[in-house]
Order: structure tokens, then sequence, then C-alpha cells
């Protein structure tokens, strides 16, 4: 069975007002300059590792050939930089509820 609900940065920050007494301005500021150092290493090329959470990982693919399913049409796809993001075995067996 699959969750619709969806935790957001307001929920995060909520959390931590709630767990650390910080004001909420500071809880969602704190969320947020998280955010924004993760998102600057990741734009450096750097990967991002959260110990018991999981990496996000990038991977550069090269040009190759796809093909229009509709008309079998060959298309070049251009080479791109993709984001991964492998968990790590903790979250693997905290979501499976072991």
């Amino acid at each position: 069975m699959r969750s619709t609900e969806t935790l957001t940065r307001a929920e995060i920050a909520e959390a931590i007002h709630r767990k650390l007494g910080l004001s909420r301005s500071e809880s969602l500021a704190m969320v947020e300059a998280i955010l924004q150092h993760m998102t600057t290493a990741l734009g450096d090329g750097e990967n991002v590792k959260i110990s018991g959470f999981g990496t996000f990982l990038l991977r550069d693919k090269g040009e190759r050939v796809g093909r229009n399913p509709k008309t079998g049409v060959e298309v070049p796809i251009t080479p791109r930089r993709v984001m991964t993001f492998r968990a790590s075995q903790m979250l693997k067996d905290r979501i499976a509820g072991s």
C-alpha cells in the first residue's frame, strides 16, 4: 500500500521547533540553511552523504540515441548530469518495518 502523504519543509521546521524549542522562524531558517548547503554541494559536483539516511549521487550520462515510441524515429539525447538517491541500509530496514 502506497502512502499519499508528503513531508514538507514547514513540517520539518515544526518538528525541530517542538523538539528543540527553537522559534518557528529559527527552525525554518535551519531547514533552509541545510537544504541550501546540500544544493550548493550538489551544484558544485559533490555527492551528499547523510549517515543513517542515504547518499545523493551525481552521475554523468553520455550522449545516446533514443527512439520516439509513437513514430519509431531515432532522436539523439544530449549528455547530462543526473542525481540519484541511494538509501542507507538503516533507512531501508526502517521502511521495511524491521
